[in-house]
């Protein structure tokens, strides 16, 4: 009769890696002397002091979109490569590690995820920060309403060039910042309001009530996304911006670079 650690030692059976997401102390100290394996820890801060680290700028509490930013990440800084048989120890249930798959670094096709935080002018921090408004309107709209929003992050100067403003600009002569817990609550009331967020590289607010003008030709989005999703694409190809959006229509947070959809996120999943 098999022994039950036998059948589920397959799991980690001969991997070449493993990525422990957001451990304690102690449980990575039990991973410090495996020898001939790679281990990789893939958590907000490296608390733990690993050698081998993937920061993870969100939470990211659906463990597929965790894994696979985990993933992305350890192949952008070379740790592994695109043939290798990964065993994750993650977060599903409880606040400690309760969950082990094996995965293979090819099974996810790349999305950009890591490269959206690493990659991007403006800093990882102001990015987080944005989506986390963004996630943060998604879930509770606005006086119990669903709204839409766009946020233009980085490379604030061409981006205010390749726009028109709507409206007055309420930020013109303050010096807030995304993050700050007020400005927050200012960027959720604005919202209601038709137009874009510029936001600088450090996270300044520059303007609200923005007008996108960059010609959408040869922009490619999916289908049934309207024109908000349209002028996201088509900032961020024509400048080195990103852009976040929050849809009206359907609730869920999506990111655009490079001209491109990169991330897709529910709010009510975080």
């Amino acid at each position: 009769m098999s022994d039950l650690r036998d059948l589920l030692g397959d799991i980690v059976a001969d991997v070449d890696a493993v990525f422990l997401f957001a451990p304690s102390s102690s449980f990575y100290g039990n991973f410090e002397e495996v020898a001939d394996t790679l281990v990789v820890v893939v958590a907000e801060e490296n608390a733990v002091g690993a050698e081998n680290f993937v920061e993870l700028p969100l939470e990211f509490n659906d463990v597929s979109s965790r894994v696979r930013f985990g993933i992305e990440g350890a192949l952008g800084k070379d740790l592994i490569d695109e043939g290798a048989e990964i065993a994750c120890a993650t977060k599903t249930f409880d606040e400690n590690i309760d969950t082990i798959m094996r995965v293979k670094a090819n099974q996810f096709s790349p999305s950009g995820v890591y490269g959206l935080f690493t990659n991007s002018r403006a800093e990882p921090a102001v990015i987080r920060d944005v989506l986390e408004v963004a996630i943060e309107l998604g879930k509770k709209g606005q006086k119990g309403k669903p709204v839409g929003a766009l946020f233009v992050v980085g490379d604030a100067g061409k981006v205010m060039n390749k726009s028109r403003p709507l409206s007055y600009n309420p930020f013109e002569k303050s010096h807030v910042h995304v993050g700050d817990p007020i400005v927050n609550v200012m960027l959720k009331e604005f919202s209601r309001l038709d137009g874009a967020f510029v936001i600088s590289d450090s996270g300044k607010i520059v303007s609200a009530y923005r007008y996108l003008e960059p010609a959408a030709e040869g922009v490619d989005i999916p289908k049934g996304l309207g024109a908000r999703h349209m002028a996201a694409g088509a900032i961020t190809r024509d400048t080195n911006a990103i852009a976040v959006v929050l849809s009206e229509s359907d609730g869920l947070v999506r990111a655009f670079k490079g001209g491109e959809l990169i991330l897709e996120l529910d709010p009510e999943e975080y």
